[in-house]
């Protein structure tokens, strides 16, 4: 179904994983599609393997922000759709973390969050939709993710705040909490390929449904949580998408 045909559709970090399944999911349904990314050539290669827009930009970077805003402004005008979905990973000890760690993980999932959100503003239509993408980590106390659960629980409670000051011009403001997912982001965790085994197996030890998700399940609830006829009257929520695991 096209459902959002004539639709205009922004994805940060749109070129790997989740991002990539959401903007193809989009597409399918009729939209035009743009997706951000800080790698040219992976940008590059998504977009035309997408039949999409790609525009080269840091969530990280303010000026980045900048120019994304103002280039989407002028090629396709309004937008109605924003997932904020680019972020950022590191699993270590409070005791090993080290400032360079932290800066990275709160200046792209927190910081670039915000601004991102806050300089769109002004080109999204009422009545828009805006999801964020955080994490199941902010349900748990896992150890080793202090940093990055603390930078994607502030997301959430943005999200919160959004949703009740965007009200009055019908943008829905929701968060997606994805719980362990077969993404390309979990090679860059700096584990060897018998450490990454390990932690997926005991992962999924702990899922009640015992699998990981994938990037096509998030997508498709991000498309749903969009939609203005499925979803019209739900906004500041947050959606578990995690196999039960912050059960």
């Amino acid at each position: 179904m096209k459902n959002f045909e004539n639709k205009v559709v922004v994805i940060t970090g749109g070129n790997s994983g989740i991002g990539y399944a959401t903007a193809k999911e989009f597409k399918d349904a009729g939209a035009q599609v743009i997706i951000t990314g800080k790698r040219a050539d992976a940008l590059d290669a998504s977009a035309a393997t997408l039949g999409v827009k790609g525009v080269l930009a840091d969530q990280s970077k303010l000026t980045d922000i900048d120019k994304l805003v103002t280039e989407v402004g002028n090629t396709v005008g309004k937008v109605d759709v924003l997932f904020i979905n680019a972020g950022v990973a590191f699993f270590m000890p409070i005791a090993h973390t080290s400032e360079e760690q932290f800066d990275t993980m709160m200046d792209v999932n927190f910081k670039g969050s915000f601004f991102t959100l806050q300089k769109f503003l002004a080109i999204l239509n009422d009545g828009a939709s805006v999801v964020f993408l955080a994490s199941g980590n902010t349900a748990l106390n896992m150890p080793n993710s202090s940093v990055y659960s603390a930078s994607k629980s502030a997301m959430s409670h943005l999200a919160k705040i959004a949703a009740k000051e965007l009200a009055p011009r019908k943008i829905r403001v929701n968060t997606v909490n994805p719980g362990p997912t077969e993404t390309e982001m979990q090679g860059k965790f700096g584990m060897d390929d018998a450490t990454l085994k390990s932690m997926r197996d005991m992962i999924i030890g702990q899922v009640p449904l015992a699998k990981m998700g994938t990037p096509n399940d998030v997508a498709k609830l991000v498309a749903y949580l969009s939609d203005n006829t499925t979803s019209s009257f739900i906004t500041g929520a947050e959606f578990f998408i995690d196999g039960g695991m912050a059960l």
